[in-house]
């Protein structure tokens, strides 16, 4: 080693690593994300889509069993709506639906029942401006295009979509008819989640950089719901995909942060599962052995944990698990260079604060703080302060719910653009199926399409509204 030449040396090994790079052995184009070209569309995008001014908003709901249910005890709350149909295959739940808003001193809408698809027949009136659709997943699709196909526009429940072709189908039917085709992510109307939004339009937390979201909700107890009601179809997906199943609660907040689909976009994913255990543990301790929820071959792991990379390189990272015994949480994690806010609990660090430092002088980013109160008193979202306690006391979820309603009314009364538009429930719905292709090849990374086939580029970021 006496005659070792360090600069020698460091030549070679740059000839080399440069070799190895120029030859594709470093860095094969089979392990990067392949770039999708935009598909070719047969209408106009309707990114920032103003539909026609509606002096009363005309409703139609499909689905009133549970979900369906809580929207329309809203509807009757709101200002410049008329309930005027309601369609449900079970004719209880229907009734239901149907006598709440008699009660409320309304006029009876007309009742649709029967087969799967008695809803085309509601759709076909002529005295309907939007659906409101709360069925089991696979209906979302079919149902929010045969809405716009009858010149109506579609508001979905979650999730959007439950394949990719489906998720074009949605984006080029909204194109071509120019209808809204909103998925209503109740969560982007929390009063925290809209606090966050505030203060990143604020520029609080610096340049964003990463995010976190998640679904972490112990469902299992759904699994006893044997002929009707949620579990009687949502354990089923359990053991037909081995992914994300629900994305988009804690991801839709996480997206407006980052402004994807409005000057950003999803790149690719990376995904994998933990082993699925716990539905099969569950249905052993819960049912006798020969129990139909004992027959399933539970496939989807207990944990699913995904990362994305926008185009701009920020990193997200997004949880699924509905099974393993834990609390309740979202994330709802933003991290930008200035600090972090983080949920469940609310906690912020910041290493330049709007207040004032601690009595003992030190930086506030090493240490949470957990007392909200003068958070909210400075970056309450406008919506919520004027809006808020009338959200709170008609309740849903803490009133995200009912908020979200009023403002989908209040858009299309005054014809604005909607919060969400379709190209966001297709960017957050396809993480469902992304995150089941991921998994199923050794969790390489999937490309995400482009639905917004270039507009996101000049999309205007959500602004900070007020009532």
């Amino acid at each position: 080693m006496k005659n070792f030449n360090r600069r020698a040396f460091l030549k070679a090994a740059g000839a080399t690593t440069a070799g190895l790079v120029t030859s594709g052995l470093i860095l094969p184009a089979s392990a990067q994300p392949q770039k999708m070209p935009p598909k070719p569309s047969n209408g106009k995008s309707v990114m920032g889509l103003i539909s026609p001014k509606l002096s009363t908003v005309r409703v139609g709901f499909i689905g009133v069993g549970q979900r369906g249910y809580g929207h329309v005890k809203h509807f009757c709350h709101l200002e410049g709506v008329e309930i005027k149909a309601i369609c449900d295959t079970d004719p209880a739940v229907l009734d239901r639906a149907i006598d709440f808003v008699v009660e409320q001193g309304l006029a009876k809408p007309n009742a649709y029942t029967g087969s799967e698809h008695t809803y085309r027949d509601m759709l076909q009136r002529d005295d309907i401006d939007i659906a409101i659709i709360s069925t089991p997943w696979q209906w979302h699709a079919p149902m929010a295009i045969d809405t716009m196909e009858n010149d109506k526009h579609a508001f979905v429940e979650v999730p959007l979509a439950m394949s990719v072709e489906e998720c074009w189908q949605i984006v080029d039917t909204a194109e071509r008819t120019q209808k809204n085709c909103m998925m209503m992510e109740n969560v982007n109307y929390g009063r925290d989640e809209l606090m966050v939004l505030n203060m990143v339009r604020q520029g609080v937390f610096g340049e964003l950089i990463h995010g976190e979201a998640a679904y972490i909700h112990e469902l299992r107890w759904q699994m006893k719901e044997l002929e009707s009601k949620t579990g009687s179809w949502r354990t089923h997906w359990h053991t037909k995909r081995n992914g994300n199943l629900y994305p988009t609660h804690g991801l839709g907040p996480v997206s407006q942060y980052m402004n994807i689909n409005r000057g950003d976009r999803f790149d690719y994913l990376t995904s994998m599962s933990s082993p699925a255990l716990g539905r099969a543990l569950y249905a052993k301790r819960e049912f006798p052995a020969d129990h139909e929820r004992n027959q399933l071959n539970y496939i989807n792991g207990d944990m699913s944990t995904s990362l994305i990379k926008t185009v701009k390189g920020r990193t997200i990272m997004v949880q699924h698990d509905t099974t393993t015994p834990r609390p309740y949480s979202r994330h709802n994690l933003i991290q930008g260079t200035n600090g972090v806010f983080a949920g469940f609990p609310n906690r912020i660090a910041l290493e330049q604060s709007p207040f004032e430092r601690d009595e003992k002088g030190g930086e506030s980013f090493h240490r949470w703080d957990m007392d909200m109160t003068r958070w909210y008193d400075k970056y309450d979202h406008p919506l919520w302060q004027q809006m808020g306690k009338e959200a709170e006391r008609n309740g849903g979820h803490g009133g995200m719910d009912f908020l979200m309603l009023w403002r989908m009314v209040y858009c299309l009364r005054n014809a604005e653009p909607l919060d969400q538009d379709v190209y966001d429930g297709a960017a957050w719905s396809v993480v469902n199926i992304l995150s089941e292709e991921s998994v199923n090849n050794r969790s390489n990374s999937v490309t995400f399409p482009d639905f917004t086939r270039g507009a996101w580029k000049t999309g205007k970021p959500l602004g900070i509204v007020g009532a």
